[in-house]
């Protein structure tokens, strides 16, 4: 059978897939340059230990949640080397959405436990001089004719460790003869570290505890420090293995990056070189910038030094700093302040006198909001003296003080004034006056729930300043 062309294309992909279910393998494909390859799932790094280094070309991985496509290989070494003794594979791989193994753990070893005898010993590395770098893969690399101290640390008084290693070369090996460490430090020393000294070295405790080292010895040199743009400034050491690069920014930047490389045996630095960025604080105007409805903003810079003014909605006042400011740090200077309503106190009442009113605006418990207003009146035949109405200020004050209730009056001018012969009870005097002359009339408005058995009849005053018929009563609908 000869096929051609898009014939051709179909009949291989029919015949992939037919031979993929039938191998119990189905498998989704896709084309690339013509040809047809697997879909294989990438695999997710959900945890990183805060001891532990992990490492994807050459890069440190400082974020979980960041997938890894079908094939990558990680590295993964304890952060502090010798002060942890890493379990498990130190190099997982990604197949198909699963880790050829779990990462591994880091076990604390006997400086860290208090020197408990099921605890692995300590190894301390010490390059009195040279330069060495702790590699992603978790060995030690050093620069040859360095020097270089293991120091296993271990109670003397228990008993004492044993140094063994795999190269062929003899080492000097015991405990140290400084006064504040022969009790504790049991040292192998190497001098003017040469390949031939490259191998793995394991200190073990009586019990057979042990813990290692690798050390390779190579002589590598990185290309030098190149540095682009006018803020960043860096101090090299060297390009050799172990030597470190130094970055620095002026005031008001940041270093966004790595501020510190070393020369790895890669002959790559241990990251890129990083950035200088100006230091901003977070923006205020963002969503969730603000998450006091009632707080404002007047001012707004949030550059490192900038500042952020603040003030609150009409009927509310400042709870914490009126502004902040932008710090080195990135970070504003406090916290946000809040917006407290502004609130009255009750009103003293006067006297021989009541509040009149129907419902504050905004009244909180016996606590009044900005603008709520309330009247006065006085009981029986006093007269009102002052403001009868007040209202609560955005100050937190009253716009007036409380009147008084006083005494009525006499005789005046020669003729009478009538006075107000009060309210009755479940009822109001319309309309409220201090004093009347004669003609003015008065007419009662009952509460709800109650009737005036005299409700269209109208009270006058009379030129002797007497009234022309007692009030009328308010009774009970229950009670007529």
């Amino acid at each position: 059978m000869h096929l051609m062309g898009n014939d051709a294309v179909l009949f291989s992909v029919v015949l992939l897939s037919a031979l993929s279910i039938l191998s119990g393998r189905c498998k989704v494909l896709r084309e690339v340059n013509g040809r047809f390859e697997s879909l294989l799932k990438s695999c997710k790094l959900h945890y990183i230990n805060p001891n532990q280094v992990v490492t994807f070309k050459n890069v440190i991985i400082n974020n979980p949640g960041v997938a890894f496509p079908h094939g990558s290989q990680l590295q993964v070494r304890c952060r502090e080397l010798g002060l942890y003794k890493l379990l498990g594979t130190a190099s997982p791989r990604c197949l198909n959405g699963d880790w050829t193994s779990r990462l591994p753990s880091c076990v604390p070893t006997t400086f860290l436990t208090n020197f408990t005898e099921d605890a692995p010993p300590t190894i301390l590395i010490k390059i009195p001089s040279g330069s060495a770098s702790v590699e992603p893969a978790g060995y030690l690399a050093v620069f040859p004719g360095s020097t270089i101290h293991f120091e296993c640390l271990y109670q003397r008084r228990v008993g004492a460790p044993e140094w063994t290693w795999t190269p062929s070369e003899k080492y000097l090996a015991g405990w140290a003869i400084a006064e504040e460490e022969k009790d504790l430090t049991y040292r192998l020393s190497i001098y003017y570290a040469k390949a031939q000294d490259s191998g793995t070295f394991t200190c073990a405790t009586p019990r057979g505890i042990t813990n290692s080292v690798v050390l390779h010895v190579v002589s590598i040199t990185c290309d030098p420090i190149s540095v682009r743009g006018i803020h960043l400034t860096v101090r090299v050491e060297g390009t050799r293995l172990g030597n470190k690069a130094i970055f620095h920014c002026p005031l008001g930047y940041l270093v966004s990056g790595a501020p510190n490389l070393t020369c790895q045996a890669s002959g790559k630095w241990s990251a890129d070189v990083p950035k200088c960025e100006p230091v901003q604080c977070p923006s205020l105007h963002a969503p969730g910038g603000l998450e006091e409805p009632h707080l404002q903003l007047e001012e707004h810079n949030n550059s490192y030094g900038g500042r952020a003014i603040f003030s609150c909605a009409w009927g509310y006042k400042l709870l914490g700093p009126p502004g902040l400011e932008c710090e080195i740090s990135g970070n504003w200077s406090g916290r946000l302040p809040k917006c407290l309503p502004v609130q009255c106190p009750p009103p003293v009442l006067p006297i021989n006198g009541h509040l009149i009113q129907s419902e504050s605006p905004g009244m909180d418990g016996e606590r009044y909001a900005v603008g709520s207003l309330v009247q006065f009146a006085c009981k029986g035949a006093h007269l009102l003296e002052g403001e009868a109405s007040i209202i609560c200020t955005e100050t937190g004050f009253w716009s007036h003080p409380p009147p008084f209730c006083t005494h009525p009056p006499g005789r005046v001018n020669g003729g009478f004034e009538t006075v107000l012969p009060g309210d009755p009870d479940n009822g109001l005097v319309m309309p409220t006056k201090f004093a009347y002359e004669p003609g003015d009339e008065l007419q009662v408005s009952c509460n709800p729930g109650f009737e005036s058995r005299m409700d269209q009849q109208r009270v006058r005053c009379l030129p002797d300043g007497r009234w022309d018929a007692p009030l009328p009563n308010c009774t009970s609908y229950d009670q007529i």
